[in-house]
């Protein structure tokens, strides 16, 4: 019974495989970039020249967005000349996937050839110095649904993909961060980029105060409901990964604070920074050789 159960919360590779073979007979280029792209982020995607655009729900075996803010489409392009492939949109496990299924686009990339992937997310701040629509390069991660067993990578593993118990201690690639800050301070973006830890839960609830306290106290800078499970299965692969969290709202640490997190407000800073963060990635971009991206 556990081998049975085993098996059927592990990933198909040859389903990977397939959705990656179909898109690859679709797409004008073979991408070596891989971008996610957050709430209210999608934007990232139309930089991209001579755009493919496909839509999630045509892609065999792919999940689908649900949620307002992620379009639900996969671009094709180019960017400074690098073959890249975008998403807008992700999946989460408050949708109702598995998490094995909320990485599978992970899994998808690597066997497309990518070989460094940009993550951006929408967060919520606990670090107090933090403000509404500062960007946070991420320089670690807590895992708390892993805290419970739910890790994309439980199940038999694949070693085509990569090895039993991977290492997370340089989950974010210490060169892509070096460079995110200093491409922020080319474009005069210092005032508003800060460097932290993110910290991954469920969701779809907002956090309740005594959890901000906690996860702050565990130190945790920001907190947001994605990222962290895609992180770990890119590692596993064997990508490089940087990721940036946008700052859309203080996470309420007081009890007799009137603020309320909502998802309207995620939206709207994504909206009045959202310019800011695509100039950075695309400068970024424009700055990783091919020896970067494949280190």
């Amino acid at each position: 019974m556990f081998l049975v159960l085993v098996n059927y919360i592990n990933p198909d590779p040859e389903e990977c495989k397939a959705t990656a073979d179909w898109l690859l007979a679709e797409a004008p280029v073979r991408p070596l970039l891989g971008i996610v792209c957050g709430s209210g982020l999608g934007g990232l995607a139309e930089m991209l020249k001579d755009p493919l655009v496909i839509k999630y729900s045509d892609i065999p075996s792919f999940p689908r967005s649900t949620v307002h803010g992620h379009a639900g489409r996969l671009v094709f392009g180019t960017l400074f000349g690098k073959p890249c492939v975008c998403m807008q949109g992700r999946f989460h496990l408050y949708e109702g996937y598995t998490i094995q299924k909320t990485t599978m686009p992970m899994r998808v990339f690597k066997l497309m050839g990518v070989e460094t992937v940009i993550l951006t997310n929408a967060a919520g701040g606990l670090n107090q110095d933090f403000k509404v629509g500062d960007i946070m390069v991420i320089k670690d991660h807590i895992n708390i649904p892993g805290f419970a067993g739910n890790n994309p990578l439980v199940g038999a593993n694949d070693e085509r993909f990569g090895e039993r118990f991977p290492c997370m201690s340089d989950a974010y690639d210490r060169d892509l961060q070096q460079l995110a800050h200093a491409v922020a301070a080319e474009l005069d973006y210092s005032a508003f980029m800060q460097e932290g830890v993110y910290s991954a839960l469920a969701g779809p609830s907002f956090e309740t105060v005594a959890e901000c306290k906690m996860l702050h106290f565990l130190g945790a800078d920001a907190v947001g409901m994605s990222t962290v499970h895609e992180v770990i299965v890119a590692r596993h692969c064997g990508m490089r990964v940087v990721a940036l969290s946008l700052i859309t709202n203080q996470a309420v640490m007081d009890y007799d604070s009137e603020k309320k997190a909502n998802h309207e407000e995620v939206l709207q800073t994504g909206e009045l920074r959202a310019q800011q963060m695509e100039k950075l990635v695309s400068t970024m971009v424009s700055r990783m050789s091919c020896e970067t991206t494949r280190h």
